[in-house]
Parts: C-alpha cells; sequence; structure tokens
C-alpha cells in the first residue's frame, strides 16, 4: 500500500509503533540500532542511501520521522541537545538578524541568544509576548525570527501562539515554539501558524532522565531539507544510540503524560490550598491568568509547574531539607519527580535584573511531576511545606 492509501494513524500509535518490525534484514519487531559511522558504496560515484553518519544514520532517522509525525510536520532534524536545536535555527540567519524572544525564557536560551548578541552574530529583544499591542510595535522592525516558549520557563505563562504567528508571519518573521514543556502529546504548534518546533526531547518525549537530545521540526519541506544540510554542515547531529534509546522513551509518552498530568494537578491544588504558598503556577487551575487560553489552544496541562514560598530563601532552604519524593535537581520530564530553585538553579546565568523583570522571585520553586503514587508525592511535599511553617 503506498503512502497516499495508508490510513492516517492516530498519534498514540504513531508513538508506540512507528517503525516497528520495519527492520529490513531479520524483521526485529524492536527497531535496530545501527552504530556505524560509515556505509559501503555500491560502486563509483554510487552512494547507498546512507554513506556517512553525520549525514544520515537509520536508527536516527526512523526517530526523526516519528517525532516529525507526531508534530505534523514534513521532517526533523535531531541534534546533540535542546540548545543545539535553538542554535541550528539561529546559527542560519544572516548576520545581523533581529530574533526576538521572550523576555522570560529558559535560562539556557537567554545565555545562548545573548552569546550570539554580543558576538553580533544576531540582534536580540526581548519581549512580553503576552501584549499584542506590545509585540506588534517590535514587528515594526522586521525580525527575521521569532521565537515563542509556551508555556513559559519557570512561571507556566501561555500566549496566544496563533495570533502571534499569524502577525509574526505577515511581518516576513519565521515563528519557532519549544514545545518541551507539553510535548506532541498535548499541544502542536505547527497547526498553530508555526514554521518550526524545537524540543529539547531530553524531557518528556525521552522521559528517563538518561540521554541528552534535541530536535528541530519544519512545517515546510524546503525549509526541513535546509536545515538537514545545515545539521550536516556543522555536524551538530545526535548520535545514534542516543537516538535509539529517546525512540524508546517516546513508546510511552502517551501514557506517562497522562498519568503526569493527573499528578500535577493533584499536586497543584495541594500547593493552593496551603498556607506557606504565596502563588501557584499552573494553567490547569482555574484561577491561573491563561488557563482559557490554554485550554483551547492545548490538549492537556502537563506535568510542570512552579510556586512560590511566602518566605522567600529560608523557607526555600527548609522546603529543600526537609521534602521527600521529589529530587533536588535541573532538567525535567522524567519518570521522576524533580524540583528546582530557578533562581539558583536552572535561571542563575540571567542575573538578578532579568529575573526580577521575567517575576523569577528567590522564593520559587519548580516542579516536574513524575509517576509516583500520589500519596507519596503528597506526603513528600507536606513534609517539606511543614519545615516551612516551623
Amino acid at each position: 500500500m503506498s503512502d497516499k492509501t495508508a490510513p492516517r494513524v492516530q498519534p498514540e500509535t504513531v508513538a508506540a509503533a512507528h517503525g516497528v518490525a520495519s527492520d529490513p534484514a531479520f524483521r526485529a519487531v524492536a527497531s535496530p540500532l545501527y552504530l556505524s559511522s560509515t556505509y559501503e558504496f555500491a560502486g563509483y560515484d554510487e552512494p547507498r542511501a546512507y554513506d556517512y553518519g553525520r549525514g544520515g544514520n537509520p536508527t536516527r532517522d526512523l526517530l526523526a520521522e516519528a517525532i516529525a509525525k507526531l508534530e505534523e510536520g514534513t521532517g526533523a532534524v535531531l541534534t546533540p541537545s535542546g540548545m543545539a536545536a535553538i542554535d541550528l535555527l539561529v546559527g542560519r540567519l544572516p548576520a545581523g538578524s533581529l530574533v526576538l524572544a521572550p523576555f522570560d525564557c529558559y535560562g539556557g536560551t537567554m545565555r545562548l541568544l545573548k552569546a550570539r548578541a554580543e558576538r553580533r552574530q544576531i540582534h536580540l529583544e526581548l519581549v512580553d509576548q503576552s501584549n499584542i499591542d506590545l509585540f506588534e510595535t517590535h514587528l515594526a522592525a522586521r525580525p527575521s525570527l521569532v521565537l515563542i516558549e509556551s508555556p513559559s520557563n519557570p512561571l507556566m505563562r501561555v500566549v496566544d501562539i496563533a495570533a502571534l504567528s499569524t502577525r509574526a508571519r505577515a511581518s516576513g518573521a519565521r515563528v519557532a515554539v519549544d514545545n518541551t514543556f507539553l510535548s506532541p502529546a498535548l499541544q502542536r504548534p505547527l497547526s498553530l501558524g508555526a514554521d518550526y518546533v524545537l524540543h529539547s526531547t531530553t524531557k518528556f518525549l525521552n522521559g528517563h532522565s538518561d540521554v541528552i537530545v534535541g530536535a528541530v521540526i519544519a512545517a515546510d519541506a524546503d525549509e526541513f531539507m535546509a536545515l538537514k544540510h545545515w545539521a550536516n554542515v556543522t555536524g551538530a547531529v545526535a548520535a545514534p544510540f542516543d537516538s535509539w534509546l529517546t525512540l524508546r522513551g517516546l513508546r510511552t509518552l502517551f501514557v506517562r503524560m497522562g498519568r503526569q498530568e493527573q499528578n500535577a494537578m493533584a499536586i497543584a491544588e495541594l500547593l493552593k490550598a496551603h498556607p506557606t504558598v504565596a502563588r501557584v503556577h499552573y494553567p490547569g487551575l482555574p484561577d491561573h491568568p491563561d488557563h482559557a487560553l490554554a485550554a483551547r489552544q492545548q490538549k492537556g496541562f502537563g506535568a510542570m509547574m512552579s510556586f512560590e514560598l511566602a518566605g522567600g530563601v529560608p523557607a526555600v532552604q527548609r522546603f529543600l531539607r526537609s521534602v521527600r519524593s521529589f529530587t533536588l535537581a535541573e532538567s525535567l520530564g522524567g519518570v521522576e519527580s524533580l524540583v528546582a530553585h530557578p533562581a539558583t538553579m536552572t535561571h542563575l546565568d540571567m542575573g538578578p535584573e532579568a529575573r526580577s523583570r521575567a517575576g523569577i522571585g528567590d522564593g520559587l520553586l519548580r516542579l516536574s511531576v513524575g509517576l509516583e503514587h500520589i500519596d507519596d508525592l503528597r506526603a513528600g511535599l507536606d513534609a517539606g511545606l511543614s519545615a516551612v511553617e516551623m
């Protein structure tokens, strides 16, 4: 049956089964791992489908196909990390191009963009993208790339991807959306008008905190080929074994996200009701300012949240000494629950002024909610919060 007549399968099936039993040699059910760095030519000037591992690898390509299908794109390019995925886009821009990025984006993203700007490779403007009128005034400067992060890290702010994409593309800019926090299980930015989707697949797509990979998915086929070419030029490609591990993790994406979101909602409600917590940032709560927008453009609210302790740094220190079930560590999206202090961890390099402008205070903690039993997660948080009350 040709691709044109093949029935469209649901995303859950793509994640669980893309590439199953496609091994051409032995019809293995589990996708084989191809580690070879080089491949035999058929003869003089006769390369086969693969010639050198930087330009293409069967294992990496299988994962890329699955992710592209899930994001409804024309193709995906896999990079050694999520930061490398962002830099793959930024590094292709002509010198002096203007990039519009969120003023409250992930600290690593801001560090990369500022480093590029300091070397005069790009111009950078950090914008509050929730203010559409303000955003439009910045479009008058004709940016080449608009970077969107929704929900934002760590304050879980949600912006209108469709509205921003429509306005940006009308000005001639391309739009890239970091979809790491939700994954294609809960949000598909290309369907909302974006040109690219970005992932640190290290997080929810892999889901097991044991491999670092990034991805760029393109809506346009020519852009996909251009990105693939540029990745080959720079050598910014994911390793085969990392790709194989990520594909294995992807198989359980939907069931993991479903359970983690269920746990996260229960945790958000617990935090909201606790007297030591000044504020909870989770779009799944009906009183979150972006709840209606999130419900409209997302298929769920995810497993990430942050909350503010009223006692500032002393309260944070007491909480972290006593909390159970949540491990103090950076990263997110794994099956285990993690807690991070953005001001001294993930967003340290932003500096106090930028953190203050973004609203990232010293009393803010970020949670990545995992698959543990909800009773254990509640008890673990209660232990930390009780210490704050002392």
